[in-house]
């Protein structure tokens, strides 16, 4: 068995990166994120309309002129590339994603979930967690520690409403 050793500071970096943390970000992670999505985001964009041609299931899709295995294939690979992204900068930050749709679907009522909706209540779920994980202790907690909180009472919450159906 090896004994690995590293610097504390290193050490106490990489706990908090774990825990998925904005606490520290600034400019000089900011410019490779916003790098990469510049690069990212067109052509999620672009394949937008043929993903919504998906949800209608496959044989759909396909009658439509949708290559439907490229255009998975291309939508796994920039989501994992979005994904990579996003953590690389802040860490894991867990529930966003899962709480973001639902979420979403909640407010607007569309028949499906649509991109936009959700990334805004994502986007707003971080930044609430963020503020009640600066402001709302004596010590300032990562934000994927609230982010779970949150998310896990959320989901409590949805289990109970279900199940009352």
């Amino acid at each position: 068995m090896q004994i690995r050793k590293a610097d504390l500071q290193v050490a106490m970096s990489a706990a908090m990166w774990s825990a998925g943390s904005l606490n520290g970000l600034g400019a000089g992670q900011l410019l490779p994120a916003a790098l990469a999505l510049c690069l990212i985001v067109p052509p999620v964009l672009l394949l937008s309309r043929p993903m919504r041609q998906l949800e209608l299931g496959e044989d759909a899709a396909r009658a439509s002129g949708v290559p439907v295995h490229a255009v998975r294939l291309c939508l796994m690979a920039l989501g994992v590339a979005l994904t990579a992204t996003v953590t690389a900068s802040a860490g894991p930050i867990a529930f966003i994603v899962l709480a973001a749709p639902q979420i979403a679907r909640r407010l607007t009522r569309p028949a499906d979930v649509t991109l936009l909706p959700s990334a805004l209540a994502g986007s707003l779920l971080l930044l609430a967690a963020d503020q009640i994980a600066q402001h709302a202790f004596a010590t300032q907690l990562p934000v994927g520690v609230m982010t779970v909180t949150i998310g896990g009472l959320y989901f409590l919450w949805l289990i109970a409403r279900e199940s009352r159906k």
